[in-house]
């Protein structure tokens, strides 16, 4: 008996110490005060530079670290190095080099490096380290650092990463350079993953990304910055499946709340062509006068390419629209006649008016509803010649355009009606598109044909079984390409297992794919997914509202969501308004009426400029697949949103009528607290003067002597962060009471 359990022990052992999440893993340098100055004053050195390099070989993460330190004060500096280390992780190789020389360091236990940390919030009135509590850490000392001079930090370690379902994430922490002076010159992070299995999709939602697919099983993702501090931990995603499309959940759910989903969709990279769906593509081009010159040369130069890279079984067509409308062919055209089609286009020449309303529905008449139609509409100009009336084109696209019609609109140059481009590229499940002045149409345009030259699954719907899910985005979903991804943001309202079905059409023919008993979480989750879903929601009801008229219970709930998820947004102005109450309900409804009028004092620019710039911000917030930045008013932290008033970083959740607890920066109290609960050192590590909902209290942190509080219950909470050493240890000692005697 005793030997099978101490067998279970080590077996659980190995499986909970080889698999972790977020690797929290940065290096700061904490430097001592210099003579004669004042703790708080204390100057930080500048990172001149932060490299990492990630090499992920089945699950195996291995992080190269090297930084480069420069004291650009007028003295001479002493300090310590710290390195949060991630429990999952096993540091192979540590070296700093001073001169050449390397320099060896120690790992502190996490009550001693506790213990530090509160040792620095203390003396420097800083409490940014705070988010670390509950962590091993490596130190090493800095010797004495004279003016100008630099400390070059290299550091390698290595980690297993959790495979969830063929879901993988890897975590590496930017935000600890809030110690670095001043800007980072350079910040270049490259990320090499190989896999086994097939590789599906690759998401960030915390930076823009290049991402380069080698192959099936090969992808480099790679992010740089320069004269940045950069204040967000970089975020990796990717998947894995034998599936010919893979499917993977993210979830989250508050307590007592409702929860929050990102279903990560992505199909295979090498397609065979008996894969790809024929599609018909009729190009629409604007000929008028006002495109002579460049703008006419570069959409010929596009037109070309995608006649080039038409797929076999392709057909298409050409629509030169100026007064009046001139086809390349009575019908659509086998993809083989592209070659003959060259000297129509040559022949192009931008004279006369612009007719859109005829053009389109010259295209429209073509579609025969077989396969996919899509409808590539590239015009520069107001519609001038027959119906010029915006909402009779808009109605008339309507009646004519089959389901299968795809409108994606391109506008040129700022005299473009974005209304009406717009309005049909939505409601016909399209994208449009602005080519600013001094940009090129013909990069524009093919760097788009490129992702939609192999449609796969057309007509896409998700089933969701008997779980409730509402108010997804994008709506309504769009078709799956070779080399793309969708990403669907979503509610829910109880967490559980489902099935989800994925439905489409390929070549006609109704497709079903399932995937079985995937989870949405009951409480916890990834932080980000409400934010991301709120951000996404903003921009639809935004584009509700200018397409189709502004409705004041819409902008109540732009306001609400802005100030519950720290959304900005170039219409939220009133999140960042010192003089805007958003913490009562009084103070949102004077919020939302002064949106409303805004919004229907003066009816949002159609054409112009300033059109095109408020259109591309509303699809920006629409499409958004990343999360916002910390602003010097808006911060946030895992779960919860601060937003900064009157000095005070205040929790969007409080109320504004519930009285405060008052804990003074820096007092016993206040490191109890995170004695109770480590994980509130997040929320804490915000600023000295916070304002916190948690469990249901609403903690006030600033200088002061207040009164002793009541401490909470200590774990088990939400709120609280168990290590696969704690639940180990647990395990441990269950399993131990278990035994005879």
């Amino acid at each position: 008996m005793k030997s099978k359990m101490l067998l279970i022990v080590l077996v659980l052992a190995g499986l909970l110490l080889s698999t972790g999440g977020a690797a929290y893993a940065d290096g700061v340098v904490i430097i001592e005060p210099p003579p004669g100055v004042p703790p708080p004053d204390t100057p930080n050195l500048v990172v001149k530079y932060h490299r990492v390099s990630v090499d992920i070989s089945d699950q195996v993460a291995t992080t190269e670290v090297d930084q480069v330190f420069l004291n650009d004060t007028r003295y001479d500096l002493e300090g310590i190095y710290i390195f949060p280390l991630p429990e999952e992780a096993a540091v192979s190789e540590f070296a700093m080099y001073v001169d050449g020389e390397r320099w060896e360091g120690e790992i502190l236990p996490r009550d001693e490096a506790r213990r530090i940390y509160e040792d620095i919030v203390r003396r420097r009135l800083d409490p940014a380290l705070l988010e670390y509590v509950g962590r091993d850490t490596f130190k090493a000392s800095i010797f004495p650092i004279e003016q100008g001079d630099e400390r070059r930090v290299e550091l390698t370690y290595s980690q297993v990463l959790e495979n969830d379902g063929g879901l993988i994430k890897y975590v590496y922490p930017l935000d600890t350079e809030r110690f670095s002076a001043r800007p980072l010159e350079e910040v270049v992070i490259t990320v090499r993953v190989h896999s086994a299995q097939p590789i599906r999709a690759i998401y960030s939602p915390s930076h823009d990304v290049a991402i380069d697919r080698v192959d099936e099983h090969t992808v480099n993702v790679s992010f740089e910055a320069a004269n940045v501090l950069p204040d967000r931990d970089f975020e990796l995603y990717y998947t894995v499946s034998d599936d010919d499309f893979g499917l993977n959940l993210l979830s989250y759910r508050e307590r007592g709340g409702d929860g929050f989903f990102l279903l990560l969709v992505a199909p295979k990279v090498e397609v065979d062509e008996r894969d790809v769906v024929a599609k018909d593509l009729i190009f629409v081009l604007d000929t008028s006068g006002s495109m002579e010159g460049e703008k006419i040369a570069q959409a010929k130069d596009a037109l070309e390419f995608i006649l080039d890279h038409l797929n076999p079984e392709d057909r298409f067509n050409i629509v030169a629209f100026s007064t009046g409308v001139r086809t390349y062919a009575r019908g659509l055209q086998r993809a083989a006649e592209g070659d003959d089609a060259r000297r129509f286009i040559d022949d192009l020449r931008a004279v006369g008016g612009t007719n859109i309303d005829l053009a389109l529905a010259e295209a429209l008449a073509m579609a025969d509803g077989e396969r996919p139609q899509i409808i590539i509409f590239l015009t520069d100009g107001l519609p001038t010649e027959g119906v010029t009336d915006t909402d009779r084109i808009i109605a008339n696209v309507s009646r004519q355009a089959s389901e299968n019609i795809r409108i994606f609109a391109f506008g040129l140059g700022d005299d473009v009606n974005t209304f009406l481009l717009d309005t049909i590229a939505q409601d016909n499940r399209g994208v449009s598109s602005y080519v600013r002045p001094r940009e090129s149409i013909e990069e524009e345009v093919s760097t788009f044909y490129a992702t939609v030259s192999m449609p796969l699954l057309a007509d896409i719907d998700l089933d969701f079984g008997d779980l409730r899910v509402e108010d997804t985005y994008p709506y309504p979903l769009p078709d799956l390409f070779a080399g793309t991804q969708l990403v669907v943001a979503g509610r829910y309202r109880e967490g559980g297992r489902t099935d989800i079905i994925l439905r489409g059409e390929v070549n006609g023919e109704e497709q079903e794919f399932v995937y079985e008993n995937l989870r949405f979480s009951d409480r916890g989750g990834e932080t980000f997914i409400p934010r991301l879903w709120a951000t996404r929601k903003i921009g639809y009801l935004l584009n509700q509202i200018r397409l189709h008229g502004e409705g004041r219970e819409l902008i109540d709930e732009i306001v609400d969501l802005s100030v519950r998820y720290g959304i900005m947004t170039p219409y939220t102005s009133f999140l960042v308004e010192e003089e805007q109450d958003i913490f009562t309900p009084e103070g949102r409804e004077e919020a939302a009426t002064e949106m409303w009028h805004q919004a229907t004092a003066v009816p949002a620019p159609m054409v112009g400029a300033g059109a095109v710039q408020d259109a591309e911000n509303r699809e920006a917030l629409r499409s958004s697949e990343k999360v916002q930045d910390n602003t010097e008013q808006i911060k946030y932290a895992r779960d919860k949103v601060f937003v900064l008033r009157d000095g005070i970083w205040t929790d969007t959740t409080y109320d504004g009528s519930t009285e405060t607890v008052k804990v003074g920066f820096g007092s016993d109290d206040y490191f109890a607290l995170l004695g109770t609960h480590a994980g509130w050192g997040h929320y804490f590590s915000v600023g000295q003067q916070v304002i916190v909902v948690l469990n249901g209290v609403a903690y006030q942190v600033s200088e002061g002597d207040y009164p002793s509080i009541d401490m909470p219950a200590t774990p088990p909470s939400p709120d609280t962060v168990l290590t696969p050493w704690d639940l180990l240890v647990e395990l441990v000692q269950w399993l131990l009471s278990l035994l005879p005697g």
